[in-house]
């Protein structure tokens, strides 16, 4: 299974990306083509797409944790490695200085 989240994608990118890939969302992409096409494609976007793009993808993987997670670009959010195991990152903000106890 490949999903590809993007902040942005060039029309041409998008419009080929619909060949493959289910589109739920504006710039969410989900499918299940094989591994080798999951991998040419994600090629693909990496040498069409800029770093405006702001690529996630997430990849199944045989190997353990049993997927990858990539990003190029501002993806707005963090991918972190915790103990091998690949995490998405919530940006958190920080409401404990504009609140006030009495």
């Amino acid at each position: 299974m490949l999903v590809v989240i993007a902040n942005d994608l060039p029309p041409a990118v998008r419009g080929r990306m619909k060949l493959w890939f289910v589109e739920p969302r504006p710039n969410v992409f989900v499918s299940g083509v094989k591994d080798s096409v999951g991998k040419a494609v994600v090629e693909y976007l990496y040498e069409h797409c800029p770093p405006e793009s702001g690529l996630m993808v997430f990849r199944r993987l045989n190997d353990a944790p049993g997927y990858e997670i990539r990003g190029v670009g501002d993806t707005r959010r963090s991918i972190v490695e915790i103990s091998g195991l690949q995490l998405v990152q919530e940006k958190c903000v920080d409401t404990t200085s504009s609140v006030k106890i009495n």
